[in-house]
């Protein structure tokens, strides 16, 4: 079993993801690489800074772990800058607790996060509309 290391992969389908990796050997001295958490990182530029977005590798799964062989990766590259291992780190673990605590709900494609009543939400703008209409009674005429 060997060292976990933070790395950038290039595979052969031109996906780039980062993940906690460590190198294994299979039953023919085959090396495979665990993936832990793989996710894809972009760069966005806007007029007030740059940004980086993250979202899962593969969306449709709740696995953690993935495996893949050798001749399925192009390129790969230890990673050591803090900033960077830093937005993993914080993704992986809010991605974990809003898996714990049914509270924070985000969209995993989107990266937006779901509003509920413990942030404060407490309808839509059209719901509570029609609710404080109806407790004032109010009536709708040409002026409003």
């Amino acid at each position: 079993m060997g060292e976990e290391f933070y790395a950038i992969i290039k595979l052969v389908s031109g996906e780039e993801i980062m993940s906690l990796v460590m190198a294994e050997e299979d039953e023919e001295d085959d090396v495979l690489l665990v993936l832990q958490n793989p996710v894809i990182m972009h760069m966005h530029m806007h007029n007030h800074g740059h940004y980086i977005k993250v979202k899962p590798w593969m969306d449709l799964t709740d696995e953690d772990f993935f495996i893949i062989k050798l001749d399925k990766i192009i390129t790969m590259t230890e990673t050591k800058d803090k900033k960077l291992i830093d937005v993993y780190n914080n993704y992986i673990t809010d991605m974990n607790e809003s898996n714990t605590n049914d509270t924070i709900h985000i969209h995993k494609t989107s990266g937006k996060i779901k509003p509920n009543s413990n942030m404060g939400y407490l309808s839509s703008v059209e719901n509570a509309r029609k609710n404080l209409e109806e407790l004032f009674k109010f009536k709708p005429n040409k002026e409003s």
